[in-house]
């Protein structure tokens, strides 16, 4: 391939593909989640951990503030499976905060900026916060939520303190007042020492993170994440794109390589890369992938608040980044900005895309400008972050597919309607999940989780086939498949028609019980602002592109999509 960093090539094992370089069984350490960081401060003191706005924070740095913060909350009266929410941007606060709170044996509750107040009030009750950290000028709707929550303390702070005295004044920021009973965080880690409670930690059994989806379940829950699930997910990632055997030794995460091999020859190298991060940590992406698994390598986190796609490039070039990532919405307007193809990129070692489909042609155009690895992968919440990947090389990647299993996972395709009979290669089925990241269950629900949870399966709702090489493709969602007279039709495949209508914004396809047929698909269609079309022209559209089984029986404009 040329570029920066030698191939890797790829060979066929046990009938199928599998990367040279990458083993199939890895050793994980028994370590709690804020071990990453111990071990990042022991081995890179003196590198940044993050930048953001004015501030810099070595790991050092990072480790001695979040200790200070973890022994504030235990005289707060935190203790161990106490449920702590953040409620924050991206931003220094909020590292040192979620490493805090996982020292003085908390679990962290992620509370989505985006929440709206019904939202917010569930999660804060269903989760039982007694703990809330949030930011000074986004206070006014939390402030109404609260009191009708378990939430006892309330901690908040102000991105004014990531800037500068002499240059804060000039900043686009503001800075509210806090109310009488909450704590400011800011004077939390300038009183409280560097001494942290001492916890006993039983990995595999105590929660790191409770965090809800509505994925799998169909509504929303708290997926329980134990402190070896987060710890696994990120070994099985770092070992599949920067190689090498880690194991936990005198206080640090050591790397063994075999013989033959080194980190010359793979795609990423511990405490050498800089990435831009913009992936919300209060998402699993963001806070496994773009997070966790940069401190455990001692990589530098230049990170934002919100997407700029103008400032993004510039920080490219201003900070020497050597990768970047996120959902497939964050490089549709980055390649859309006139500077993306004037941008230098040749530093560029790793993009990584995840949270849904990454069209191939995105794929391909993003490959043409970037001379390292452009990766596409495959999790959902309920397995901590990621269960599969593209090979960690230019030559294996297949666009289309989001790749192979990850190391120890095992991921297996059965019929969608008996959930048992495994399916043949290039069938479609639905996608099952066992292996170290899969986490063991939903917040005090027992049924759901038994009905997701079977026999040490992981039962995604996600519908895949497999390539004859064992690559996996998905091809939509289990509860959106309908029968129409015998047939299995999904509503994904038809959403796609309709979105190549160069009229057509989006589309959503759902079923209706029929007498005659069982289920027919009915669409609703958003137009594009400034377009116009007929409901028949668009039906049409599809129809002619569709087998007969799988024609649309009603289309419906709409001003937003139902959700």
């Amino acid at each position: 391939m040329g570029g920066i960093f030698p191939e890797i090539g790829g060979g066929q094992m046990s009938g199928g593909y599998w990367p040279e370089g990458v083993k199939r069984h890895l050793r994980y350490p028994r370590i709690p989640v804020f071990q990453l960081l111990r071990s990042a401060a022991a081995l890179w003191p003196g590198r940044n951990a993050l930048v953001f706005g004015g501030m810099e924070l070595t790991f050092r740095e990072l480790d001695l503030l979040s200790d200070r913060f973890a022994a504030a909350l235990a005289d707060m009266g935190v203790g161990k499976g106490d449920r702590v929410g953040i409620h924050l941007p991206n931003c220094p606060q909020f590292a040192v905060a979620y490493y805090g709170l996982l020292k003085a044996g908390a679990v962290y509750v992620p509370l989505d900026q985006h929440l709206s107040e019904r939202e917010l009030l569930y999660q804060l009750r269903d989760a039982e916060v007694e703990t809330y950290l949030g930011l000074d000028i986004t206070f006014r709707m939390p402030r109404r939520v609260l009191p009708r929550t378990p939430v006892r303390r309330v901690i908040l702070t102000s991105l004014t303190d990531c800037y500068p005295r002499v240059s804060r004044p000039v900043k686009p920021l503001r800075q509210a007042s806090f109310p009488p009973l909450a704590a400011d965080f800011a004077e939390l880690l300038s009183y409280y020492p560097e001494e942290p409670p001492d916890i006993s930690f039983d990995v595999e059994r105590d929660l790191a993170h409770i965090v809800y989806t509505g994925g799998v379940a169909g509504r929303e829950l708290g997926v329980m994440t134990t402190h070896f699930n987060v710890v696994a997910n990120c070994c099985q990632f770092t070992h599949w794109f920067a190689g090498g055997v880690v194991s936990w030794r005198k206080g640090r995460l050591e790397v063994r390589w075999p013989a033959g091999d080194g980190p010359e020859r793979h795609v990423v190298r511990r405490g050498a890369e800089v990435s831009l991060i913009v992936v919300p940590w209060t998402h699993v992406m963001g806070i496994v992938a773009f997070f966790n698994i940069q401190v455990m390598n001692g990589w530098t986190m230049i990170v934002s608040a919100r997407f700029d796609p103008e400032q993004y490039l510039l920080d490219i070039g201003k900070y020497s980044a050597t990768g970047f990532g996120g959902p497939p919405q964050l490089f549709v307007p980055l390649m859309e900005n006139p500077a993306f193809n004037r941008k230098n990129l040749e530093d560029i070692r790793l993009v990584v895309s995840g949270a849904a489909p990454l069209e191939p042609q995105v794929l391909r155009r993003l490959m043409r400008r970037v001379p390292g690895l452009v990766c596409e992968g495959y999790g959902l919440t309920e397995c901590t972050m990621g269960c599969t990947a593209n090979p960690p090389s230019r030559e294996g990647v297949r666009p289309g597919s989001v790749g192979l299993p990850l190391p120890d996972t095992e991921v297996r395709l059965v019929d969608p309607l008996d959930g048992r009979t495994a399916v043949r290669k290039g069938e479609t089925g639905e996608i099952t999940v066992r292996g170290p990241q899969v986490t063991p269950g939903y917040w005090r629900r027992p049924e759901e989780t038994a009905r997701v949870y079977r026999d040490g399966w992981l039962y995604t709702g996600d519908l895949g086939r497999r390539d004859g090489d064992g690559f996996l493709y998905i091809v939509g969602r289990k509860k959106d498949m309908l029968i129409c007279k015998g047939f299995n039709v999904y509503p994904h495949e038809l959403e796609e028609v309709l979105r190549g209508h160069p009229s057509v914004a989006g589309a959503v396809v759902v079923g209706r019980k029929d007498v005659r047929y069982g289920e027919v698909p009915i669409a609703y269609v958003q137009l594009k602002p400034g377009e116009s079309a007929e409901p028949g022209e668009l039906m049409d559209y599809a129809n002619r592109r569709l087998a007969r089984y799988k024609r649309i029986r009603e289309l419906h404009l709409v001003e937003e999509l139902p959700r």
